[in-house]
C-alpha cells in the first residue's frame, strides 16, 4: 500500500492524514514488532526531526481511537502498539522481550466468553520463553 492508500484509510476513519499520523501509521504497518512510543519516536526522528515525543503519543492515540491501531498491554512496564487492529493474541518472551502474534479462531473465543456477554475488545496473551531463547539455553 502507498502513502495515498494510508491517507485514504485515515480519512475513512474520520482522521485528518497529517504527516505525523501517516509516519506513525506507516511505521506500525511496516514494523510488526509491537514497538513502544519511544521506539517509534526514535525511528521516525531522522526523517522528521521536528516531531516530539508528545506528537508521537498524540498520533498513536488518534490512530487507536480510530480503530487503526491497538495497544498491547502484555508488558507491565510499558505499552506496545500493534498496527494490526484485528482480534488476535500475543506471546511475550520473558528472556528477550519479543512479542509474537498468534491467531485466535472466533469459535474458540466464543466458547470462552460467558453467555450473554458482549465483548468489546479481547486481549489474550501468554508469557513464556520463545523458541530461539529455548534453543540458546538448551
Amino acid at each position: 500500500m502507498t502513502t495515498n492508500d494510508h491517507a485514504k484509510r485515515l480519512q475513512e476513519r474520520g482522521l485528518r492524514p497529517t504527516p505525523q499520523r501517516l509516519a506513525v501509521y506507516e511505521y506500525l504497518l511496516s514494523h510488526r514488532t509491537h514497538p513502544t512510543a519511544d521506539t517509534i519516536y526514535e525511528a521516525v526522528l531522522a526523517q522528521y526531526p521536528s516531531f516530539s515525543r508528545t506528537t508521537i503519543y498524540n498520533s498513536v492515540k488518534a490512530l487507536m481511537d480510530a480503530g487503526l491501531v491497538r495497544v498491547v498491554t502484555i508488558d507491565p512496564l510499558e505499552q506496545h502498539f500493534d498496527g494490526n487492529p484485528a482480534d488476535h493474541g500475543h506471546c511475550r518472551c520473558e528472556r528477550c522481550g519479543q512479542l509474537l502474534d498468534f491467531e485466535m479462531p472466533e469459535d474458540l473465543l466464543a466458547a470462552l466468553v460467558p453467555e450473554g456477554f458482549s465483548v468489546q475488545q479481547q486481549d489474550i496473551f501468554f508469557t513464556g520463553v520463545c523458541k530461539a531463547c529455548q534453543a540458546s539455553f538448551a
